[in-house]
């Protein structure tokens, strides 16, 4: 499988970090915020995203553009094989990523069609939350809408990268960003937004404890779509003439900006319309249509909003499927078309039960856990922030002088501060944290 490579600069910070903000900006960031107390958490998030996400974002996406592999491939590529170990957990984690964001891509896709026929721009709570239970506990309905997503993923994942990812991330990022604006505003001007907006803002360090930092690791590495290799299969596709670093501090920015777009466009309107900000997984679908209601030609509003934030989603499943497809391909020798279509099919399967545990196997449980909460457990608490790990102490101590010279320093040249910080950082700092709050929650 060869290589593409990016237009340009511009369309490889778009694409990443359409890769990176995806639902986990939208759906993701505001239901999990809401339910561990709002402002701390939203701090320490976002202080993680700076610290460690940035540095392992980077030190992930350089072992792409220095092995210009797969994940598969690359470990073996730098460093002895044993590490290759690393890729296929990556790409498993990816697997069992794309599969339940799949089901929340679907719920997307339904929801442009619901905006369609207007049946969901209304004020009144308790229906929309009732539109969304009928919905999601249906398995007819979920499962096509599962498959209708991983059929446009595929779809444009076959268009190839510059023609799928990149021209669609250049247009349509950027209106969506815009009409998050437009609907914070009309968002906070509703009665009673302003405590859903001291919820959101003001923090409580007294409600932090081991396993909320835990979440907050995963959600700032789910947020940045790092720990599993997908941003190595980026990266692989970097040219020598892009700046590595001065990309991945953009994709980090991005990134923040919509989480605090999110959280201000959803958490005030949950307060206003009487709801709860820990509703769980589907508090943006029953929590947006209600701001559409109060808008002047709402409808319209609504089938603008779903439909961006349907390419929202897809241009983080994009990578999702890039990771697998790119990475069994370059290992294996395997063509991108038919082993893309494999993958996705896979998916297809192994998604159907996250999608049915909203209904028919909603009693089917693991740890207390619904299907689709355990696979979003495994890969947001426990497979990110370990491969997360991983990647930094290959990237600092196994492969440094290749990682270094991708990150752009000349060679022969002495590590600069920026290069040290780093190194420090994702190479000792990040794994040493991970371990310290896995033992406090083990023990807690």
């Amino acid at each position: 499988m060869s290589n593409s490579q990016w237009a340009s600069r511009l369309g490889f910070i778009l694409a990443a970090a359409g890769s990176a903000v995806g639902l986990g900006a939208i759906w993701k960031f505001p239901y999990v915020a809401g339910q561990n107390g709002g402002g701390a958490f939203l701090l320490l998030t976002f202080a993680l995203i700076f610290s460690l996400g940035l540095c392992l974002l980077l030190v992930e996406m350089a072992i792409g553009r220095a092995a210009q592999r797969g994940a598969l491939r690359a470990f073996a590529a730098l460093g002895p094989r044993g590490w290759s170990l690393l890729g296929w957990w990556g790409v498993v984690g990816g697997f069992v990523l794309f599969s339940f964001y799949s089901v929340v891509g679907g719920w997307t896709l339904a929801y442009v069609l619901k905006a369609f026929d207007g049946s969901i721009v209304t004020t009144d709570g308790e229906r929309l939350g009732a539109i969304f239970g009928a919905f999601t506990a249906d398995p007819v309905h979920s499962v096509a809408a599962l498959a209708a997503f991983v059929g446009l993923t595929l779809a444009v994942v076959l268009g190839g990268v510059q023609k799928g990812i990149e021209a669609a991330s250049k247009v349509l990022m950027p209106l969506l960003f815009l009409l998050m604006l437009v609907l914070i505003v009309r968002g906070l001007t509703l009665p009673g937004a302003a405590q859903g907006l001291r919820s959101f803002l003001a923090p409580d360090f007294g409600a932090l404890h081991a396993a909320v930092v835990i979440d907050a690791l995963g959600l700032a590495l789910f947020s940045l779509s790092t720990g599993i290799g997908a941003m190595l299969v980026y990266g692989s596709y970097v040219g020598p003439e892009i700046d590595l670093p001065r990309s991945a501090a953009w994709v980090v920015a991005l990134t923040t900006l919509a989480s605090v777009l999110g959280g201000l466009m959803v958490l005030p309107p949950v307060f206003a319309l009487g709801m709860s900000p820990a509703q769980g997984p589907g508090l943006s679908y029953m929590v947006m249509p209600a701001v559409f209601a109060f808008l002047p030609a709402g409808q319209v509003f609504a089938v603008l909003f779903f439909v961006l934030l349907a390419v929202a989603a897809l241009t983080s499943s994009i990578s999702m499927l890039e990771l697998v497809a790119a990475s069994l391909g370059d290992r294996f020798g395997w063509r991108r078309g038919p082993v893309s279509i494999a993958v996705a099919v896979l998916v297809l399967l192994a998604g159907t039960p996250a999608a049915l545990s909203f209904g028919i196997w909603n009693g089917w449980r693991i740890g207390g856990r619904t299907l689709f909460e355990a696979m979003d457990y495994l890969v947001s608490n426990i497979m990110l922030p370990l491969g997360g790990a991983g990647i930094a102490l290959f990237a600092c101590w196994v492969a440094w002088p290749q990682v270094r010279r991708a990150l752009g320093a000349a060679e022969g040249a002495a590590d600069g501060a920026g290069l040290r910080a780093v190194r420090i950082v994702a190479g000792i700092v990040a794994p040493a944290i991970i371990l310290a709050l896995w033992v406090a929650n083990l023990r807690g």
